[in-house]
């Protein structure tokens, strides 16, 4: 196949070519006078799946003949002459036993690191042992480096180095994956130097940023019959450029850099790379024009001198689009649409980037249309409907069961999903009400057990049984094997899922996701022996890891063109249209993660990998990408309210091109924007809501015989400042939902301190001497104890109890000199026989003088409303003495009021007097039946904020009277409603 030669012989296509097709048509060529088996005897070897079945398509495009060996790299290890090198470890196993023994490093030494990061430093630590094994560096090798300050930080990196030095002592035996693929490698090559192979051997498609893939590579390429196929070389940069590409620190991140690496270990010179094909780029323009701006720096010279040989800039530019949306929804819009345009005009389009969540919110954009997209990478499984089922199970080890994460495991769909599910989301559905409305926050097995016993459904109390055996009270104190905690998790989330009646865990492990699921969290039972003993937060934070480590594809049929892509599959082009998004700096390139281990110049020493190979290799993507025959170059100006900073390479190509006026170069790059804006202004359109009229401010008027009758004494503040939320509650029936995690608000801690307050005098009624400050706080404690489970609430309600305490008391023993406490929590109700209204009240307390005349009093957490207040807006505590005149309260009669008054207890407690003098029993009774009266005119309506007492105060109805379409100096829409 290939001439003689006594240089290694290497190859690569240029910029912009479609690589496989390239790789195919040169296969080709190359075996057109040969014997059909010649074509047979190749064997290619590639380093993606996505390479090999994409090379694979081109030949089953025809013409028959018979195909070469088409293998991975990592196929390498499954030839027969193997069986001396033992399999590899499993990285979980691995990773697991790295755990433990940083754990114990750190149980000895606290001092060295935080346990809370026992994890991430396991992880760190892993991943530096497997660059170390892949790219052949010992352990030796890092101690001897040549450290001038022997830091602490030092002497702690080498304390965590010698937990893996027996790792490397015994590699050969208990292998990790890549230093199996490295002896691998290495016998491949060992073979070849004693028995060439025979047929052609051709490693296509890599860049050889691995050392023990750059072995395999060279060793390839040194073979009588062996090449090297390198994938988007730039043949446009000058030899004088290529020679700049010496030095790792100053030249990783260059897109060529690992080309010219190869080229000097292998003795040539990256000029004497070979054309495979013939085939030229989509843009020999455009190459010229990126070649130059990604140039390694410094580069403003290198743009002076060699800027104006660029020419056809505008040709060069011509199929490029910029987008610069000012928000990532924006830039997602614009991508799906054009997407939506290329599947409508049956073109192949990829998007192509490494910002997941931009990818997921494509997805979902282009879901409007009907459109899936063949995603590459797929979903996380821990995005997945059984990884997050198994997370909220696994929640339960970790936390107090909430009302909020019983309800999240109820709702989910793998929940109860062996049989009907009907009967389990209608009792969901009750129980959510009652827990939104009753509580408590942190429902136990007996709550439940309770509620169902109140219901009126046979089916109730055992489906609060199956709740209560696999769901509350799961909490794991202390530490435990995670072989324990595994298999618990296991059978937990099974039962969960089968439902009370079934054992066969439901839909959990079913249909792609649930199969994958199965898969991993049957490799951490495998391996689990290995991590020792752990506690519920860490084996939480563990299981999230394992969880996310995984992905599932779409069970889903995807659009045959539309694809997404990562950038390293840049490489397997063919895509009419190409669309490089996310490009700003940390997401295109991504910000090197930090190294807890070595710095830069320490990597180098130690000959591992810099942080910047990784921008060197997207750099290499980006470049490769960009060539392509039509390409969008898309990026978000904010992101999350903040600015965004561009991609290093967008921000010079746009820098050069505006450098460049003599050759058209602003011309170009405000046409490449403009084309991006008019998508963005599609964007715009189909954002916009149209226009829709602004509601009035409703004023409904319902029939008489529907308007409301029974009210209490504090509905009538309400009714005054607010009609319509009278109206939505009463006529419409509808009442705010109480939020599902019921949190120690004002509601709350009125109540609990109404109720010690009320048991308090109770207690004394009989005994004054138990009338202390001591008593009070003993019964407070006791009421907080039973009723506020948050520890904090308890702390502060019981430290404002102690502020007023004393002041309490010593008034209490004075409203005690004047009358006698007689009723608490007492009821009453008067009516207005004429218009058959009922007024309805609950006094906190009357005490009643030896004269019988009658003392109220109201006790408020908060701030009392103040004599104005009650006069004309607040009229509760003015209501209950007209009621205690009128009609009484419970089993006291109708009596004269001496005095009503709020006892504030807040941060200054205060008496405040209700204006009986101002505003007697006899007046208000008449005032209250004229606002009843009015109310029950036909022609009345019920405005909506009528009076509010400040314009920012917020109403339940708000929403619904549609608040902020109008404002409050609208006249109100008096309408009839049915």
């Amino acid at each position: 196949m290939f001439d003689p030669t006594d240089s290694p012989r290497v190859f690569g296509t240029p910029l912009g070519v479609d690589f496989p097709r390239a790789l195919v048509d040169g296969l080709m060529s190359r075996h057109a006078t040969h014997p059909p088996e010649a074509l047979a005897r190749v064997h290619l070897i590639v380093n993606t799946r996505r390479m090999a079945r994409r090379i694979r398509s081109l030949f089953d495009q025809g013409p028959a003949l018979l195909l070469p060996r088409i293998s991975l790299l990592t196929d390498l290890g499954e030839s027969w002459d193997l069986a001396h090198i033992p399999d590899p470890v499993p990285a979980l196993r691995r990773r697991l036993e790295l755990t433990q023994l940083v754990s114990s490093l750190l149980h000895a030494e606290p001092d060295i690191a935080p346990r809370s990061s026992l994890y991430a430093l396991a992880d760190s630590l892993a991943a530096l042992m497997d660059e170390m094994h892949g790219e052949g560096v010992s352990p030796d090798r890092i101690e001897d480096l040549d450290i001038s300050d022997q830091s602490g930080h030092w002497d702690r990196i080498k304390a965590f180095l010698g937990i893996v030095r027996h790792y490397f002592e015994t590699g050969t035996e208990h292998p990790d994956v890549e230093t199996r693929q490295r002896l691998v490698i290495e016998h491949v090559t060992r073979t070849w130097q004693d028995s060439p192979p025979d047929h052609p051997v051709i490693i296509a498609g890599s860049t050889g940023s691995r050392g023990a893939t750059q072995l395999l590579m060279q060793a390839v390429a040194k073979l009588p019959q062996g090449a090297v196929v390198l994938p988007g070389v730039d043949f446009d940069m000058p030899a004088d450029v290529w020679a700049t590409l010496d030095d790792a620190l100053l030249s990783e991140d260059h897109p060529q850099y690992r080309f010219a690496h190869l080229m000097t270990n292998l003795g040539l010179f990256p000029g004497q790379i070979m054309h495979w094909t013939n085939a030229t780029p989509a843009s020999p323009a455009r190459n010229r024009l990126l070649s130059l701006a990604l140039r390694p720096a410094p580069v403003t010279d290198q743009w002076l001198q060699d800027g104006p040989s660029l020419t056809d800039l505008d040709r060069a530019t011509a199929g490029i689009t910029l987008v610069e949306a000012q928000s990532t929804r924006s830039e997602a819009l614009a991508i799906a649409m054009r997407l939506r345009q290329a599947a409508e005009d049956g073109q192949t389009a990829a998007l192509i980037t490494p910002d997941r969540t931009l990818t997921r919110q494509v997805t979902a954009a282009l879901d409007r249309w009907a459109i899936l997209p063949d995603d590459s990478a797929g979903m996380p499984l821990h995005l997945s409907p059984p990884g997050r089922f198994l997370r909220h199970v696994g929640d339960l080890f970790r936390d107090r069961l909430t009302a909020e994460l019983l309800l999240t495991l109820l709702k989910h769909p793998l929940t109860h999903s062996d049989g009907d599910r009907g009967p389990h989301l209608r009792l969901t559905r009750e129980l959510e009400l009652h827990l939104r409305r009753h509580g408590p926050p942190y429902p136990q097995s007996a709550d439940l057990m309770a509620w169902a016993d109140a219901q009126n459904d046979p089916l109730a109390l055992p489906w609060a049984q199956w709740i209560s055996d696999c769901i509350t009270a799961k909490e794991v104190t202390g530490d435990h094997p995670l072989v324990d905690l595994v298999a618990a998790h296991i059978d937990l989330a099974t039962r969960i899922a089968s439902g009370p009646d079934a054992v066969d865990g439901g839909r959990l492990w079913q249909n792609d996701a649930g199969q994958e699921a199965w898969k991993t969290v049957s490799n951490l039972q495998d391996h689990a022996e290995h991590g020792g003993r752990i506690n519920a937060a860490d084996y939480t934070s563990l299981f999230h890891a394992v969880l996310s480590a995984g992905e599932v594809r779409n069970p889903d049929t995807p659009h045959p063109d539309i694809l997404i892509w990562g950038t390293l599959e840049a490489r397997v082009q063919g895509a009419d249209l190409l669309i490089l998004a996310g490009l700003n700096e940390g997401s295109w390139p991504e910000a090197p993660n930090p190294d807890p281990w070595l710095n830069r110049a320490l990597r180098n020493q130690a000959g591992l990998l810099l942080p910047e190979r990784r921008i060197g290799l997207s750099a290499h993507d980006f470049q490769q990408a960009a060539s392509a025959p039509e390409v969008w170059f898309t990026r978000s100006i904010r992101s999350d309210d903040a600015e965004t900073v561009p991609s290093r390479w967008l921000n010079r190509i746009k820098n050069l091109l505006a450098g460049l006026p003599d050759q058209n170069g602003p011309r170009a790059l405000a046409e490449m924007a403009d084309r991006g804006a008019a998508w963005l202004q599609r964007v715009q359109a189909l954002e916009e809501p149209g226009s829709v009229p602004a509601a009035t401010r409703p004023a409904p008027c319902p029939p008489v015989a529907a308007r409301p009758r029974d009210l209490s004494v504090t509905e009538i503040k309400r009714l005054i400042r607010d009609p319509y939320a009278i109206y939505a509650r009463h006529v419409l029936g509808l009442r705010p939902l109480d939020p599902l995690m019921k949190l120690p608000d004002a509601l709350l801690r009125g109540i609990v301190l109404h109720e010690s307050l009320e048991q308090f005098i109770r207690d004394t009624l009989d005994d004054p001497g138990q009338c202390t400050r001591e008593a009070l706080l003993a019964k407070t404690e006791t009421i907080l104890a039973e009723n506020v489970p948050w520890a904090e609430a308890r702390a502060i309600w019981r430290a404002r109890m102690e502020r007023v305490a004393d002041w309490f008391i010593e008034g209490e023993f004075a409203r005690r000199d004047i009358a006698r406490p007689s009723a608490l929590e007492a009821r009453g109700k008067a009516t207005l026989p004429d218009l058959g209204v009922t007024l309805k009240a609950q006094a906190d307390r009357i005490d009643m003088d030896t004269r019988g005349a009658l003392y109220i009093y109201d006790y408020k957490t908060g701030t009392p409303p103040s004599a104005s207040e009650q006069e004309f807006f607040d009229k509760q505590l003015l209501l209950e003495a007209a009621i205690a005149e009128q009609a009484g309260f419970g089993d006291i009669a109708p009596s004269k009021v001496a005095q009503a008054a709020f006892i504030g207890l807040g941060s200054t407690p205060k008496i405040v007097n209700a204006p009986l003098d101002k505003e007697p029993p006899e007046k208000v009774w008449k005032e209250f039946e004229a606002l009843m009266r009015a109310y029950l005119e036909p022609d009345r309506g019920f405005a909506s904020r009528r009076a509010m007492q400040k314009k920012t105060d917020k109403g339940d109805y708000d929403q619904l009277a549609r608040f902020g379409e109008w404002d409050i100096t609208d006249t109100p829409d008096t309408q009839e409603v049915g």
